[in-house]
């Protein structure tokens, strides 16, 4: 039997949902932090040989040869496509590595149980296609974080308001979808518009951001960064959003998107918290990868994917670097220095190198995205380009000024050691590796993002809803015919 042919993906989740309720019963935090991270390691292994099936096992149906699906639910509800296939080993590693790198001090604070119920859902998430099941799991998604929020006492109403409105503006809009586009009509305008609405209130989008700081500020660190940094709101956009919205849809997104992405910056520059500091620090880079999405030509779409890859691994990376400094000097003001680099210089040097990653310095994961990003821009418009340079270096003077902040300009007097531990160690050099890695060899991460966004535009002018005479859809349409025609060539090779 091959091993390949194994229904990972359903291991993987299976795996997740009973390690959930197995550690909720210890009430030792150590045991129960030993049996969370044996369940998350075993269910990022799987999720990785799922990712493995199916590039080299699966046949070109997608299907596993013993999945069970088809006997759960009569047929394959949850599969991989280019798209979502190294999502899912990305999504578990988050997972496996922010449990791994859970200081002792943090053990009662970090939730591994509930850690183990949301990777479940997530997994599920970033696997399925049809629209009703992911609208549904995205709204079981909101379910741990909530009660994140009431286990530690913190208040509850803004989440509870923003994730509302998103998931009811999603049901709203697909339903209006379902019924508009009954006997193979276009899909209406105002079916379209609360997707579009739903879709900038997940992903925090000028003016519906305030959930996101709010987030950060009342949640735990660790569970903050898995339920943001995945950016779901970006997989709902392109599963829902892109395939039928009008091309004056998208231009909307990527013009929030892009207001958002400079004025985020530009707050991320001032602030005096380090976790508002990252909050919009996020903000900026989730916007980014909205504005290649919407400019809808495969090389912004690949730049897109590409840089949402690089979001998930250098900000993943960020926020566990702030994090272990939280285990050790609590909640950092950014209003004075504080010269931690002689007790923390392994935090330092990540700290630095996943912050610059995120803004695309050169060898590093995200330099390719960021150029690619620049270059579809500005063929689409001049002044786009500028704005998105602008954002990132804006988040690049605000990654340089956090920096000198917390490690440089004073002496730290400590009468402990205050160094970076084995498995903190483990999981940012994990993380820097593979940023570093993917920086030096860009091209196989490359022409993966490039085959999904071939495969998301096909999907696209497939659909009735993006009739291909429509005045507004004749310059996307054209992109699509001239890149269909010489696809080795669509994307600039690095």
């Amino acid at each position: 039997m091959n091993v390949l042919s194994l229904p990972w993906l359903e291991i993987a989740v299976a795996i997740a949902l009973v390690g959930s309720p197995t550690v909720s019963r210890f009430r030792d935090p150590s045991r129960a932090y030993r049996w969370g991270l044996t369940f998350t390691g075993l269910s990022f292994v799987c999720a990785f040989f799922a990712w493995m099936s199916f590039y080299l096992g699966v046949p070109a149906g997608g299907m596993p040869r013993w999945s069970i699906q088809p006997a759960l639910f009569g047929r394959q509800v949850f599969q991989l496509d280019e798209l979502n296939a190294p999502l899912l080993p990305t999504v578990g590693m988050l997972h496996f590595l922010t449990t791994l790198s859970t200081a002792r001090t943090h053990m009662r604070r970090y939730s591994v149980s509930w850690s183990l119920a949301a990777e479940a859902i997530r997994l599920l998430t970033f696997a399925a296609k049809e629209p009703w099941v992911l609208i549904g799991l995205l709204a079981v998604s909101t379910i741990p974080p909530y009660v994140e929020l009431r286990t530690r006492n913190r208040p509850t109403r803004v989440f509870v308001l923003h994730m509302a409105l998103f998931i009811g503006l999603l049901v709203i809009g697909w339903a209006g979808v379902e019924a508009s586009t009954r006997g193979g009509s276009p899909a209406a305008w105002w079916a379209t518009v609360p997707l579009l609405v739903a879709i900038l209130v997940r992903c925090g989008t000028v003016p519906a951001h305030t959930w996101v700081t709010d987030w950060f500020e009342h949640a735990s660190l660790g569970i903050a960064l898995l339920f943001i940094t995945p950016l779901s709101g970006v997989y709902a956009a392109v599963r829902l959003v892109l395939p039928i919205a009008p091309v004056w849809v998208l231009q909307s997104i990527g013009l929030f998107s892009l207001i958002t992405a400079v004025y985020a910056a530009g707050m991320a520059t001032i602030q005096r918290e380090t976790r508002r500091f990252f909050a919009h620090l996020f903000l900026s880079h989730a916007s980014l990868v909205l504005v290649g999405l919407e400019l809808h030509s495969e090389l912004s779409l690949c730049a897109s994917l590409c840089l949402w890859f690089a979001v998930i691994l250098s900000l993943g990376g960020f926020g566990l670097t702030l994090r272990a400094l939280e285990a050790r000097f609590g909640r950092l003001s950014l209003t004075d220095y504080h010269g931690l680099y002689e007790h923390s210089p392994t935090l330092a040097v990540c700290f630095l190198l996943t912050g610059l990653a995120s803004v695309g310095f050169p060898g590093t994961l995200g330099f390719i995205s960021t150029e690619l990003l620049v270059d579809s821009a500005v063929e689409v418009s001049p002044s786009v380009g500028v704005a998105v340079v602008t954002a990132a270096a804006l988040n690049g003077i605000a990654v340089v000024r956090a920096y000198f902040l917390l490690f440089t300009g004073a002496r730290h007097v400590s009468t402990v050691s205050l160094g970076i531990g084995l498995r903190e160690r483990a999981a940012v050099l994990t993380l820097a590796m593979l940023i570093l890695g993917g920086g030096l060899f860009p091209q196989p991460g490359v022409t993966t993002r490039e085959r999904a966004a071939e495969e998301i535009l096909q999907d696209r002018t497939s659909r009735p809803a993006v009739p291909v005479g429509h005045a507004d859809t004749t310059e996307a349409q054209e992109n699509v015919v001239s890149d269909s025609s010489d696809a080795g060539h669509a994307v600039r090779r690095p």
